[in-house]
């Protein structure tokens, strides 16, 4: 059963201005628990709908799409401890694993304390054959490329909600898609803990 998302703030009290020059990589974080609105405003910027014909908030050679974004939920109000899969077009989340995958994620980063640390972390996974399928080789590095526009996007949002996260690549690609229960044909990318600071 899919769990809606609230709805995204188009509205926010920070200029970009002021999210590019406050943004930092955060490794430590407090064990304050975080919103679902947060997580909400958080996955709608890195892959949300922002337009008619199915446009997204970040741009994608040809239309493509080839991300996927998951969340790894463990320290959210409102949202049991899991694994999710976002489908942006009902801007909602579809469980993948339930129960904490916080420790088994942070094992595949390598043990890295942040992983486990953050409320949630967002990870972002490429489908290189939706792009390679166009473009040939090419297309996966199309799909990188959009991939940091999304890291970017997560990066700014988050600090114009006040919390923190950190772009992290260093990581076992199987384990991690083994932790999350990503598809064959997904490869992640980045993982990015989110977390009061």
């Amino acid at each position: 059963m899919t769990i809606k998302l609230p709805a995204p703030d188009l509205t926010g009290t920070m200029t970009v201005e002021q999210a590019i020059r406050s943004r930092r990589s955060v490794r430590n974080f407090s064990d304050s628990v975080i919103s679902m609105a947060a997580v909400s405003q958080v996955l709608w910027a890195a892959q949300g709908i922002s337009g008619g014909g199915g446009v997204r908030t970040v741009p994608s050679a040809g239309g493509l799409y080839p991300l996927e974004i998951y969340c790894v939920a463990g320290a959210v109000d409102g949202l049991p401890a899991g694994v999710y899969r976002y489908a942006m077009f009902g801007h909602e989340l579809v469980p993948v694993v339930e129960g904490e995958s916080r420790e088994s994620l942070a094992a595949a980063a390598l043990g890295q304390k942040c992983v486990r640390g953050g409320a949630a972390s967002i990870i972002i996974a490429a489908v290189f054959d939706r792009a390679t399928g166009k473009y040939s080789r090419r297309g996966i590095q199309y799909a990188t490329l959009e991939a940091g526009h999304a890291a970017q996007n997560i990066c700014l949002q988050v600090v114009a909600l006040g919390l923190g996260t950190v772009a992290i690549g260093a990581f076992q690609d199987d384990k991690v898609k083994y932790a999350v229960r990503m598809r064959e044909n997904e490869t992640p990318l980045y993982i990015m803990p989110i977390g009061a600071v």
